[in-house]
């Protein structure tokens, strides 16, 4: 089994890229909109394929001034070029694998200019062997957008002392899809990271960059002045609140960092440990200034998603320059921890199948079932074939990958990209059946009449209207008063219903105890 071979300095490229286009297509298609990110992304694309009014993000027909336009825009685009083979969910998502494979290679360019070849092709290990990317990444939601962006302003930043002009040209790229992307919450730690090359005396390409930025950027908010001043200033008053950001420091932001950054967060830190004496060459500036900043604006706002973001590419960058100088130690249990685990949780997801499937071994079949009470899916030859292949090639993995300084990172980011390959591979019909609002959705419809008119809602989140929209047409009012007909969710079977409406219809998710659906017809 010589293929899984390694150079005595660095991965393999074909190795690397195998897994990192796995990753970045695994679990995106096959599957419906799920709670929340997902179906409000997926409904915000919906909005800008059926209207073709690309101005304002939209959801149900109402629009959503939180919601930055870049990630929509090109699912949209990506769902109307594949609209022939898959459903309009499946196209949309592979917006996510385009932004995913962005973000890689430019995490890559960015190794690739400050540590040297090998670290070019070792960081995309890291990154997607980053847990708190893997469900993220894999939904329709912007997070892969501001990835890719970030990643890129870095890669421009990188690139200003050997091509200034082209950096300076990727640079402000990068900041503007970012705030397209994300809005200021996306690109502010980024813009900051242009006062690197300032001190160093590069004006020029700051300038270059700026102006290349402002004018990318520009393009969106100078339509909506023009054309609807009205959303604009809506989504101006919802970017202040981001702004203005939290309470500061608390249990939860420790919390975050600890679970999401793993493993990159503590090789990082423990290559700033080990060269703490160079704070000041250029490998290390521009990431730890890069974390510092991100930190800085994770800690003042809400421990959540969008905070965090701006911390993983300087952090996978620190990572990917100390973690082929590991000591031998640390390096040895990184290794095993991660052979461990990963072929625990491989094989647990094999076990879990057979209980899915087969119903052996009866105890856990039994617990799996309440989980999603009425499923009756199976398992088709070429699933299992795919499965089986990615459980060789773990086992090839770890019985003849020949030692080198990236053999540790090779082995996790490869062995993260199997086990998520097998979960939504065995288990993605599972997870679908209890997660999808489709048959709930439908059941709804059937209990509406044709001719309904307005229909109010009571406590629909923006993913629940979303589907509503996307499986039925349904649209909700916020204002139910004059409405014949309101939807409500609720916690408890128990909840009391609003006076002056009288129930006729009531449903929830399999397994789903605390979303129930409620439909009702005005007394």
């Amino acid at each position: 089994m010589d293929f899984i071979e390694e150079r005595a300095s660095g991965p393999r490229p074909w190795l690397v890229i195998l897994f990192c286009v796995i990753y970045a297509f695994a679990g995106l298609t096959g599957h419906d909109p799920w709670k929340t990110d997902d179906a409000l992304h997926l409904g915000i694309a919906h909005g800008f394929f059926t209207t073709n009014d690309w101005r304002i993000p939209a959801l149900a027909g109402e629009p959503v001034p939180e919601a930055e336009p870049l990630y929509h825009w090109v699912a949209a685009s990506t769902a109307g070029l594949t609209q022939s083979v898959l459903p309009f969910h499946d196209g949309a998502r592979l917006a996510s694998a385009l932004f995913i494979v962005a973000f890689l290679l430019a995490i890559g360019g960015a190794s690739r200019r400050l540590y040297g070849v090998e670290a070019g092709w070792g960081a995309p290990l890291l990154a997607i062997g980053t847990l708190g990317l893997l469900v993220p990444l894999h939904e329709a939601q912007p997070a892969s957008a501001i990835l890719a962006c970030s990643a890129i302003v870095y890669w421009g930043v990188a690139m200003l002392g050997k091509q200034p002009l082209a950096g300076a040209i990727v640079a402000g790229c990068g900041i503007a899809t970012a705030f397209l992307a994300g809005g200021l919450g996306a690109s502010l730690p980024l813009i900051a990271l242009l006062l690197l090359p300032l001190s160093q005396g590069r004006w020029a390409s700051v300038l270059v960059a700026m102006i290349v930025g402002t004018m990318v950027a520009a393009i969106w908010p100078l339509a909506l002045f023009y054309q609807a001043p009205d959303f604009l200033n809506a989504w101006w008053a919802s970017e202040k609140l981001t702004l203005a950001g939290h309470d500061g420091f608390s249990l939860i932001h420790l919390q975050w960092l600890s679970w999401f950054g793993w493993p990159v967060l503590y090789i990082a830190l423990w290559t700033l440990w080990s060269d703490r004496r160079q704070f000041l060459t250029p490998a290390l500036t521009l990431p730890l200034l890069g974390l510092v900043l991100a930190l800085t604006w994770f800690l003042f706002h809400e421990a959540r998603l969008p905070a965090m973001l701006p911390l993983v590419t300087p952090m996978i960058l620190l990572a990917t320059s100390g973690s082929a100088r590991l000591r031998r130690g640390a390096a040895n249990a990184w290794d095993w921890f991660g052979m461990m685990t990963v072929s625990i949780v491989a094989a647990f997801i094999w076990l879990g199948t057979t209980a899915i499937y087969l119903g052996w071994p009866a105890k856990l079949a039994r617990n799996i079932a309440r989980l999603a009470p009425g499923f009756a899916g199976q398992l088709w030859l070429p699933t299992i074939f795919v499965a089986l292949a990615a459980t060789l090639l773990w086992l090839a993995m770890l019985l003849n990958l020949p030692r080198s300084p990236w053999r540790v990172a090779t082995r996790w980011g490869a062995g993260v990209t199997v086990v998520w390959t097998l979960l939504v591979v065995l288990w993605l019909p599972w997870i679908d059946y209890g997660k999808t609002y489709r048959p709930v959705v439908a059941s709804l419809r059937r209990a509406l009449p044709e001719d309904s008119g307005c229909i109010g809602r009571s406590n629909l989140g923006l993913g629940q209207r979303a589907v509503l929209d996307y499986f039925a047409g349904i649209r909700t009012r916020s204002n139910a008063e004059r409405c014949r007909w309101l939807i409500g969710q609720f916690s408890s079977p128990d909840a009391t219903d609003p006076v002056g409406w009288n129930r006729v219809w009531e449903s929830r998710r399999p397994g789903d105890r605390t979303e129930i659906w409620r439909l009702y017809r005005k007394a």
